[in-house]
């Protein structure tokens, strides 16, 4: 594990996973422990699902602590604003947040990235760090080129 993840590879990889013929589920899962494996500040990985004419994300795969955030309604937390705003969301120190679900006492930093479909939001990109402040840019292009090559298969 490298402090400064390279993104170029990891995203050749996740290509490669995305084309496998296994079931959705199946694939995202990968991808989830692949970026946790890899990158040592995504301590925990996952995607939400949405359910658009509920306005609520819904817990999919993911890699990490267990949630009790399983469904969360649009606009509320980290995750929830990203849905209402179809727009990243970088929160480098949660505890300054106040729109915040706590997940983990031990986490510090959150990144959340729509998975759009024209003008929708079909998921989201969903990464706890236990650090303060470890998401770059480069985490930012990452994760939305990463949306961009998942959203065919959910």
């Amino acid at each position: 594990m490298s402090r400064k993840p390279d993104f170029e590879q990891l995203y050749a990889a996740a290509r490669d996973i995305v084309s496998e013929d296994h079931r959705a589920d199946v694939r995202l899962k990968k991808i989830c422990k692949l970026l946790s494996n890899t990158i040592d500040y995504y301590d925990w990985v996952g995607f939400y699902l949405s359910e658009a004419e509920r306005r609520e994300l819904v817990l999919g795969p993911y890699v990490g602590s267990p949630t009790d955030h399983i469904r969360i309604p649009y606009g509320k937390g980290v995750c929830g604003q990203a849905a209402d705003s179809k727009a990243t969301v970088v929160v480098q120190d949660v505890r300054e947040e106040r729109n915040y679900l706590s997940c983990s006492i031990h986490v510090r930093a959150e990144i959340v990235v729509p998975i759009m479909r024209k003008d929708q939001v079909i998921g989201e990109i969903d990464i706890d760090s236990h650090e303060s402040s470890p998401f770059t840019v480069d985490d930012e292009r990452f994760l939305f080129s990463l949306a961009a090559l998942v959203e065919p298969i959910i």
